[in-house]
């Protein structure tokens, strides 16, 4: 038995029908592909999945789709259209903060929530805003890095 659900998915007014308890990543991945959320644990553990639900970090494993109704989903797929995500990405970059990049979306989607909320956070800070995100490769210190770096260089971007 198939429910509407609507909301809001990278600026899009989007509607499906769908079990309402399906989980929001397989959702995204399966009827919408957008595949940059992953599956990495499955129990929100790691990041992977994460995604922003009305500006707040979310591990889409753990979320029904129906609690997104009438909200904003914004996913890395959408999220890398705007001027926030060249700041943080180029800063990844420059800061040697990606390896494979399995977990680079959930941390840039992190990275996004801390700074809309903390345009100048201090090294707890983002190791307390990475703390539901884990990296296999690079460790922390470089991602950490990297988002205090965008933090600077990007004055103004965030409020």
């Amino acid at each position: 038995m198939g429910e509407k659900i609507s909301f809001v998915l990278n600026g899009a007014n989007v509607s499906l029908e769908t079990e309402p308890m399906r989980r929001l990543l397989d959702v995204l991945r399966e009827d919408f592909g957008l595949t940059g959320s992953k599956e990495g644990c499955g129990e929100g553990e790691c990041g992977a999945c994460a995604v922003l639900v009305d500006g707040r970090l979310i591990n889409s494993c753990l979320m029904p789709v129906l609690a997104v109704q009438g909200k904003r989903v914004v996913t890395i797929e959408g999220f890398r259209e705007t001027a926030r995500f060249h700041a943080l990405s180029g800063s990844f970059d420059r800061a040697g903060a990606v390896q494979c990049g399995f977990c680079t979306p959930g941390m840039l989607l992190a990275a996004e929530a801390l700074l809309t909320d903390n345009p100048d956070p201090t090294e707890e800070d983002i190791r307390g805003a990475l703390s539901g995100n884990l990296c296999r490769c690079t460790g922390y210190t470089a991602i950490v890095e990297a988002i205090r770096n965008a933090a600077r260089e990007g004055e103004g971007l965030w409020p």
